[in-house]
């Protein structure tokens, strides 16, 4: 009998509110056991009273049901899945339109998106916004998405040697997305066709803004220090990393830690009966988490939706 590698992942989210006055970030996964199939969605919600916090849960709730309905057919996913994770996209965005709308008062309200697809060793992601996708190898922390916000094209000013890192880092504009999910033309979306292969042992990380509070050097040394333990642990790591930081400015921060491990297993002939297997629960974060709650239905390619306010626990 040949080795067939299987690839499993352990994942995990975590929110917490920081030192603001309100939760703005949404974040949702699905990893069920021994399907070879993963994904999880984050939004950063903007516009603080303008209901950014309404924006992130529409968002991560219309591409969480996207894709939902879609994961039945892995392999028809997998072929479509830039054209999948666009019209998610685009969905999600008329829906904030479309609440702004009809709701006074909520001018400016908008929400990054990053939403990760794992099938099997083959990651695909779309990212619009600043959110960061990390990818923790060989003791290397790697960010693998564009972060749409004028901070990186100041910074690659300063690489050029056209401004000073000081002038870069003081910019008032500094924190301005040159992308986002407002209900408006959308500038710019990182969703390429290629996928990133994985490797038994990699930690994918989808994160808000509010981890990147921690240097890049500080998140790889907790991954380093944390590998052989849960993803759950892990999370629990990255927030006290931030507790321990104690700093008055912290953001809402909200992430999902995946890790990858490739399970090799004999290969049983189709002739052959399998032996059931006992599947244990994939874990669950202990830190605070949202819950999304919502009705989903599709009808006729359209897919309606209707939110019900998310808690934190």
């Amino acid at each position: 009998m040949g080795l067939k590698a299987k690839f499993e992942y352990d994942a995990a989210t975590a929110i917490n509110q920081g030192r603001r006055d309100r939760q703005e970030d949404a974040v949702a996964s699905d990893f069920m056991a021994g399907s070879g199939l993963g994904f999880a969605v984050l939004a950063d919600g903007m516009g603080g009273h303008a209901a950014g916090d309404i924006a992130s849960k529409i968002v991560v709730t219309e591409v969480f049901s996207e894709l939902k309905f879609r994961a039945d057919e892995p392999e028809v996913l997998e072929d479509q899945i830039s054209e999948a994770l666009s019209s998610a996209a685009f969905s999600a965005n008329e829906c904030v339109g479309q609440y702004a709308d009809h709701h006074a008062g909520t001018d400016g309200m908008g929400a990054t998106l990053l939403a990760p697809v794992i099938f099997q060793d083959r990651l695909y992601w779309i990212s619009i916004g600043d959110s960061p996708l990390y990818l923790f190898r060989d003791e290397q922390l790697l960010r693998l998405n564009d972060e749409h916000s004028l901070a990186s094209q100041l910074d690659e000013l300063v690489a050029q040697g056209r401004m000073g890192s000081d002038e870069a880092d003081n910019h008032p504009d500094r924190g301005c997305l040159t992308s986002v999910l407002t209900g408006r033309e959308i500038s710019l979306i990182d969703c390429k066709s290629d996928p990133v292969s994985l490797q038994d042992g990699d930690i994918v990380i989808a994160a808000s803004d509010g981890l990147q509070y921690l240097e890049e050097s500080a998140i790889a040394a907790v991954l380093s220090a944390e590998r052989p333990n849960s993803s759950t642990e892990i999370g629990s790591a990255l927030m006290q990393s931030l507790d321990r930081l104690n700093d008055p400015e912290q953001d809402n921060v909200s992430f999902c830690v995946i890790k990858v491990s490739s399970q090799k297993r004999p290969e049983v002939k189709a002739a052959s009966p399998a032996s059931p297997q006992q599947v244990s629960p994939a874990p669950q974060s202990k830190g605070k988490s949202i819950t999304i709650v919502a009705s989903a239905s599709k009808s006729n390619g359209i897919t309606s939706f209707h939110i019900i306010d998310g808690g934190t626990a």
